[in-house]
């Protein structure tokens, strides 16, 4: 994988990168976030090492600045924040994981692994469509009725996925995997949250509700019966 770490640390920086280039990694190092938002936005890479503490513009800043753009590249926070505060706003900055330092390389290497996991190429639709809800893959656009619904990335792949299991009840744990690419339970209200807001996107304005919560085992997008 390509993957560029951000990170003003330079004896940090230099651990992170040695190890991972030993694995067969490439890397690259930018030791500010503005640095790091110029080569993200320039740039393709398959992961995002990201610390949070970084000099002028935040490793929040500057994730928050890349999911805007559109940006759905894994991002791997790094940081000395290990409250559950501190995660959620991370995860809700649009980090993909959190790692607290100090930290042992090996599982560094692990969630950077698992992070950069891809499923194979298959022949997919480009459009979905539940209802009047409409989902264009390749614009990455959504309307319902006509009307275009802005959604931010996470949101955006978080309909995706209730739009591919149309009819399916998909669990919390589904969610986090396959949206977030969590193997591991946050403890964090980051599901919740981000179905609060698509339904305030989706059902608020909307009839017939899509958005469904199945008590005691997760969620459905479907037509009311």
């Amino acid at each position: 994988m390509k993957i560029l770490i951000i990170e003003d640390d330079q004896e940090t920086a230099d651990y992170i990168a040695t190890g991972l280039r030993e694995r067969g990694h490439t890397t690259d190092v930018a030791a500010t976030g503005r640095d790091g938002l110029f080569l993200g936005t320039e740039q393709s890479y398959d992961l995002l090492v990201v610390d949070r503490m970084l000099p002028g513009l935040d490793g929040l800043s500057v994730v928050k600045t890349l999911r805007g753009a559109g940006l759905t590249t894994p991002v791997l926070f790094l940081t000395t924040l290990g409250g559950v505060d501190d995660r959620v706003e991370g995860l809700e900055a649009g980090g993909d994981d959190y790692l607290v330092k100090p930290f042992a390389f090996a599982e560094l290497a692990a969630r950077v692994q698992a992070l950069g996991r891809r499923p194979p190429v298959t022949d997919e639709p480009t459009k979905l469509t539940v209802v009047d809800l409409e989902m264009d893959l390749i614009a990455r656009r959504v309307r319902r009725q006509g009307r275009k619904i802005d959604l931010q990335p996470r949101e955006f792949r978080l309909l995706e996925y209730l739009m591919r299991h149309a009819g399916e009840v998909v669990t919390r744990t589904m969610l986090l995997e396959s949206v977030w690419e969590f193997h591991f339970d946050p403890k964090t209200s980051v599901v919740e949250t981000h179905i609060s807001r698509l339904r305030m996107k989706i059902d608020r304005e909307f009839s017939p509700e899509l958005i469904h919560t199945v008590r005691g085992a997760g969620y459905c997008l479907r037509e009311p019966e």
